[in-house]
């Protein structure tokens, strides 16, 4: 199903489910509190959906992450994740190859948002899964991906994303930049250094994208943020600035993890300072 807004039409698209351990989604929020939103497994984990996004702007596709992409046997297991490659199965459910992209906004590079960029062929060596697509990356974020440097092992694999720089398909972009007309990033750092928000539509009627800023709908409180966060004092102070605007300006925001809720509309709540107005069926 599509949803027009404006003159952009939004499909979304799966990259995969997988379940990882609540504990981490969560943070320092008790147990008691988080699983009331969020029920875990035996193994104390909880059910991720990668909601990518898929815009038809006037003349090309835009997408936005690329979810997981195909693991290898030891992470399919750890993370109960789906075989084979779940975004182009997505993709090619809705008739649209991977060469019809255009773009694609990775609103950072973790595996569960960038690992689908690339694939591997035959000969096991990695490869761009979009050829003809230019992928939007925030500067900060790339560099920390392609630094190895040992606090932010597992964070990262720079073996799967050369393939995008030796192909020349990467553009790094400083802060706020506009893609295409409707279609514009802006850092907000907090979950990782260079994650990126993106903000789509124009004049009054917008929806934000809002990445792992806000990864569930439950993490719209202020305090409930994840152990993954590697700045969470930053990711405390822009989330509820951003969430305000939403809610003030009555924006529809997509949480890129939510298996329930993909998207909404927000309004404030003094309880707890945000909570879902209307669901948003996409």
């Amino acid at each position: 199903m599509a949803w027009a807004l404006g003159n952009l039409q939004l499909h979304p698209v799966s990259g995969g489910k997988l379940w990882i351990d609540g504990g981490n989604m969560f943070g320092v929020v008790p147990k008691v509190l988080w699983e009331r939103h969020c029920p875990a497994d035996e193994r104390n984990r909880i059910l991720l959906e990668t909601n990518c996004l898929l815009v038809r702007t006037a003349d090309q596709w835009v997408l936005i992450d690329s979810g997981y992409g195909r693991l290898d046997d030891k992470s399919r297991g750890n993370y109960s994740a789906e075989d084979g490659e779940p975004l182009l199965r997505s993709l090619a459910a809705i008739g649209v190859t991977p060469q019809e992209i255009g773009i694609v906004i990775l609103t950072h590079l973790h595996f569960d948002h960038a690992g689908g960029c690339t694939s591997r062929d035959g000969s096991a060596r990695s490869r761009p899964t979009f050829p003809r697509a230019i992928h939007f990356v925030q500067r900060a974020e790339w560099e920390d991906a392609m630094s190895n440097v040992p606090e932010l092992a597992g964070s990262y694999f720079p073996r799967d994303l050369l393939p995008l720089e030796e192909s020349r398909l990467v553009r790094l972009v400083d802060g706020e930049a506009q893609v295409l007309p409707g279609v514009r990033v802006h850092r907000t750092g907090g979950h990782t250094r260079g994650q990126q928000i993106v903000y789509l539509g124009e004049g009054e009627r917008q929806a934000v994208y809002l990445a792992d800023l806000c990864p569930f709908a439950a993490h719209m409180r202020t305090f409930w943020s994840m152990a993954y966060d590697q700045f969470p004092l930053e990711q405390r102070r822009i989330k509820p600035r951003v969430l305000g605007e939403a809610a003030d300006r009555d924006w529809a925001v997509l949480f890129d993890h939510d298996p329930r809720t993909a998207a909404a509309r927000i309004g404030r709540d003094p309880r707890q300072e945000f909570s879902v107005r209307e669901a948003i069926a996409l």
